[in-house]
């Protein structure tokens, strides 16, 4: 036994895991010559293209993928939640995740983890042998722990996340310019850490990916000028993961992953303008833009993406659907929003979910009562500030999807087919052999084998 299996305290088999955030696995899976360390990867483990969850939204599938629950037991919806009994919302951080993450499941074992810029984890956990804390941090020097770990990232001018105001500019080479620096100080990051092999779980999460997506996918899509840029970008993407997964140890097994897919982006769509224009929604004044002057006879409200909640008599304060109405309006609502057309005739709504058929658990207060699914090519919208237009176009091209997200496991014993986000976290458990009840999760451990 070594200096660094002393370190770790054992022999026990490990995991490193890669976010490729936003990546849809048909991107990797058509182009195997332009990126072949992901196809040498599919060849030789396991991969194919999974479901993400609902809402397949950055700040709700990452802390559904690192625990494997619903949001009803995370208690984190989507990137704004609202209180519950009031219509205040807040931004959901890390301390709001209430369920346990994989690397919590470390604690009482004799294994450590590393943590790196996984979304939805600020403030850093101090449980944890070094963590970086990802999308919503304020800086680096806040969400890096311990010091060490915060010098050395400072040293290679480590950013938490891309510029992606850059990305609303027509000219997308300083984007783009950004972004590989990005992803470039992040590789470097990660591999310090994996070379230092002090750890049983690595977890680290490339974002940048999604960044792109959301100013380029359509490029990609289209065969527009911006295209081949796109695929250089993705190029590197691929030459990382192949240079992570040459530098592992035959102990660990490669986890390289996305929290949902991505599709063209063609229209906006302002769901609380378009329940102002239908009736439902309505406020006490003209400017405003939160929900706290909402008016006493609206019906129903939206929260992104696609979240919509009846304005109901005693959860809502100023709630004025009464309780034996609920099921009715509700009804009413999800059939008005299956008949949504966009400008192109096409249905906005690729199906409509009511909140029981979604979430479970002791968080559901705060659920949405129906969530929209889109339609590819619809980015569904909820800000409080008026608009002239129920549909527009936005500065992105890129959009999230549910289906599409992308799962690539170095090992030939696990069974991508037919998995979802929900399958990630028991599966990483199992290739580590650490126990975990089966019911812990909302999905099961996808290695056949062992």
């Amino acid at each position: 036994m070594g200096l660094f299996d002393r370190l770790r305290g054992g022999d026990h088999p490990r995991v490193a895991f890669i976010g490729i955030d936003g990546v849809p696995y048909s991107l990797l899976a058509d182009h195997p010559d332009e990126f072949p360390n992901f196809a040498a990867l599919a060849e030789e483990g396991s991969a194919g293209a999974i479901d993400s969850i609902v809402p397949p939204e950055s700040s709700a599938c990452w802390p559904a993928l690192t625990t494997g629950v619903n949001p009803g037991e995370t208690g984190v919806y989507g990137f704004q939640d609202r209180e519950s009994g009031s219509y205040d919302t807040y931004v959901p951080m890390g301390q709001d995740v209430q369920a346990q993450r994989l690397w919590d499941r470390l604690e009482g074992t004799d294994r450590t983890a590393t943590v790196m810029n996984v979304p939805v984890t600020f403030p850093p956990q101090r449980n944890v042998r070094r963590m970086v804390s990802g999308f919503l941090s304020p800086s680096v020097d806040k969400a890096a722990h311990p010091d060490e770990l915060r010098d050395y990232l400072r040293s290679i001018e480590y950013a938490i996340d891309v510029n992606a105001k850059l990305g609303h500019k027509d000219d997308k080479s300083e984007f783009l310019e950004d972004a590989h620096e990005t992803i470039d100080t992040r590789f470097e990051a990660f591999t310090n850490y994996l070379d230092g092999d002090d750890w049983d779980l690595f977890f680290g999460v490339f974002m940048t990916t999604d960044r792109v997506n959301h100013f380029l996918f359509k490029d990609y899509e289209q065969d527009s000028p911006n295209k081949e840029a796109f695929m250089e970008f993705y190029r590197k993407v691929d030459d990382y993961i192949g240079k992570i997964r040459n530098r592992l140890d035959e102990d660990v097994t490669l986890v390289v992953a996305s929290d949902h897919g991505f599709t063209s982006l063609d229209h906006e769509v302002h769901f609380n303008t378009w329940l102002q224009e239908e009736g439902w929604l309505s406020f006490e004044n003209d400017d405003h833009d939160d929900l706290t002057d909402i008016a006493e006879e609206s019906r129903a409200y939206s929260l992104i993406p696609g979240r919509f909640y009846i304005n109901l008599e005693g959860r809502e304060p100023r709630g004025s659907v009464p309780q034996d109405e609920y099921e009715a309006t509700r009804d009413e609502l999800k059939t008005a929003l299956e008949a949504l057309d966009g400008p192109d005739g096409r249905p906005v709504c690729e199906r409509v979910v009511k909140k029981e058929d979604a979430f479970r658990g002791v968080h559901d207060d705060i659920a949405p009562d129906l969530v929209a699914i889109p339609n590819h090519g619809f980015d569904l919208k909820s800000g409080f500030k008026s608009h002239d237009e129920v549909f527009d176009v936005g500065p992105r091209n890129g959009m999230h999807s549910f289906d599409n997200a992308t799962l690539f496991v170095d090992d030939p014993s696990v069974n991508v087919a037919d998995a979802d986000l929900f399958d990630i976290a028991p599966t990483i458990l199992d290739l580590m052999n650490v126990e975990y009840g089966r019911a812990d999760f909302d999905g099961g451990s996808l290695v056949t084998s062992k």
